[in-house]
């Protein structure tokens, strides 16, 4: 459930604010000395206009406890997005941000709230708006990643992948027919599609319940499929690579999700999992999606083609 976005103007003890973020403006956040962008993964001005509206509010804003924050939301978000792009240790923070712990504090704090993931499903809602679907899904596409798993994740979260020979972690992600993330779970390399999906496909059908439709591989095929029909009322299609193929073949709609995959490892902190805990691997994910939407959405709008206007008249 979105928190309110509803601003309770507050008194704050900062000096003349040269930004527009909740820290700025009701914080103490002008404070801090004023940081220039300087890194490929920072936010454009355009980028910050679309994620601001998305931020969720904190909890001291609302009167819910807490003091006001004292570092700058947009340098926070920046912070955390050259650590997702570049795969840097947090303690290899650069030094025009924040000192390593206070963005490690906040990072943690968006991923033990949900903060992460209410910032993230609202860009996801604003990025199928803007290519003209509702902003709830009515299908989806499910589909896992193996990647290895580096010394610091514990032996209690990491298994053998026996098909893709991995030691590791498994990433199993429900996207939509966009190839956005609805749904990420981050496990043992050694849970199998089917076992994941028993987890994650009721907490689809729950979140999203315009969705009856899921396309999958030959990976979730057996008694899943009338189990999801029967108990979920969900239809689960599977798309099968026929045995004559040979070679990379672009299937139906599986596509899709195995796009999505490898945006995730345009991210270096993703290209192996680094994470003591899960729940951090699927924070950066959802971290890593929001840097691709939140560009999306900043790019200036491009002319529609005559047909395409005539076609989404029709539709």
């Amino acid at each position: 459930m979105f928190q309110s976005c509803v601003l309770v103007p507050v008194s704050s003890n900062s000096r003349v604010s040269s930004c527009d973020c909740l820290a700025h403006r009701f914080g103490n956040a002008a404070d801090r000395p004023v940081r220039v962008p300087v890194y490929p993964s920072d936010m454009t001005d355009a980028e910050w206009a679309v994620v601001r509206d998305a931020m969720p509010v904190p909890a001291w804003l609302e009167g819910r406890g807490g003091q006001p924050e004292g570092y700058c939301h947009r340098v926070m978000l920046d912070a955390i997005r050259y650590v997702t792009d570049n795969g840097i240790k947090w303690r290899s923070m650069p030094v025009d941000f924040p000192a390593w712990d206070r963005v490690y504090a906040f990072f943690r704090r968006w991923r033990e709230h949900g903060l992460v993931k209410e910032f993230h499903d609202r860009l996801r809602c604003r990025a199928r708006e803007a290519e003209h679907r509702e902003a709830e899904p009515t299908a989806a596409v499910i589909d896992s990643q193996s990647v290895k798993a580096a010394a610091s994740v514990p032996a209690a979260t990491r298994g053998y992948d026996g098909g893709k020979k991995i030691n590791g972690r498994r990433r199993h992600v429900i996207t939509d027919c966009l190839g956005l993330i609805l749904m990420v779970l981050v496990c043992a390399a050694d849970v199998t599609d089917r076992q994941a999906a028993r987890v994650m496909l009721p907490r689809l059908r729950a979140r999203f319940p315009k969705i009856t439709l899921v396309w999958a591989d030959g990976g979730y095929t057996g008694r899943l499929v009338t189990w999801a029909k029967e108990k979920l009322q969900l239809t689960l299609q599977i798309v099968k690579r026929s045995d004559d193929m040979k070679g990379f073949v672009v299937l139906p709609r599986r596509w899709v999700v195995e796009r999505t995959l490898g945006w995730l490892m345009r991210s270096r902190r993703l290209v192996r999992d680094f994470e003591t805990l899960p729940a951090s691997s699927e924070a950066f994910i959802y971290f890593s999606q929001a840097m691709l939407m939140s560009r999306r959405l900043a790019r200036p709008a491009s002319p529609r083609r005559p047909e395409q206007s005539r076609w989404a008249a029709a539709a």
